[in-house]
């Protein structure tokens, strides 16, 4: 008997001490908690990151084959806000510009864990050398350990390992909108959800 070779991934391990991600209906929300996936558009921006030759090519994931995200626990922070216009009041000599404080409370994802699948080494390799962002620039997350080569079989079965939540984008019966797309025309984006173990890590 032949024995079918399974087409082989590599990972990259990606840490940081915390990550945010806005969810995309939270932009006024006075309070806000991280999104537990990646949306096809962050994904999309995380590889051009990487790899800024895509720049130029049309919308779409060129190197990133499977992702996913895990943490430890959320923890709730304060942020001091300041909208971007100014309130008038008073006439002539007496008029007065401000901008108004506000205080916004957001969920932090503490000590996530973000792996990256890509189909070949080499990509793998660059990608490996460099740190990334899950959606905020002072969110940075540092390659780890060495490259993994597995099976997408194992990505998807190896619970202890390779825990966490995974966006799978599509459309159809158990999928949901997850945002609109800036890097597409705006328009709306959807996956189902994957959950591989458990996703809330209790040590880091």
């Amino acid at each position: 008997m032949f024995k079918i070779e399974e087409d082989m991934m590599y990972v990259v391990k990606y840490t940081g001490p915390f990550g945010f991600i806005k969810p995309w209906t939270a932009v006024r929300d006075e309070e806000t908690f991280s999104q537990q996936f990646l949306t096809p558009s962050m994904v999309a921006g995380i590889e051009r990151k990487l790899f800024p030759k895509l720049l130029k090519e049309e919308y779409g994931i060129y190197k990133i084959k499977r992702h996913r995200l895990s943490y430890s626990q959320i923890s709730s922070q304060q942020e001091q806000t300041q909208p971007r216009g100014w309130n008038e009041k008073g006439r002539g000599a007496n008029k007065e510009y401000s901008r108004p404080y506000a205080i916004l409370t957001r969920g932090v994802l503490l000590n996530p864990v973000l792996f990256l699948a890509f189909d070949n080494k080499e990509d793998a390799e660059i990608a490996h050398k460099q740190h990334i962002c899950l959606a905020r620039n002072e969110d940075i997350l540092y390659a780890t350990e060495e490259i993994i080569e597995v099976s997408e079989a194992e990505f998807d079965t190896n619970e202890e390992l390779f825990r966490g939540y995974e966006l799978i984008f599509e459309k159809g019966e158990d999928s949901f909108m997850v945002g609109y797309n800036r890097l597409n025309n705006n328009k709306a984006m959807y996956g189902s959800l994957k959950v591989v173990g458990n996703p809330v890590r209790n040590n880091y």
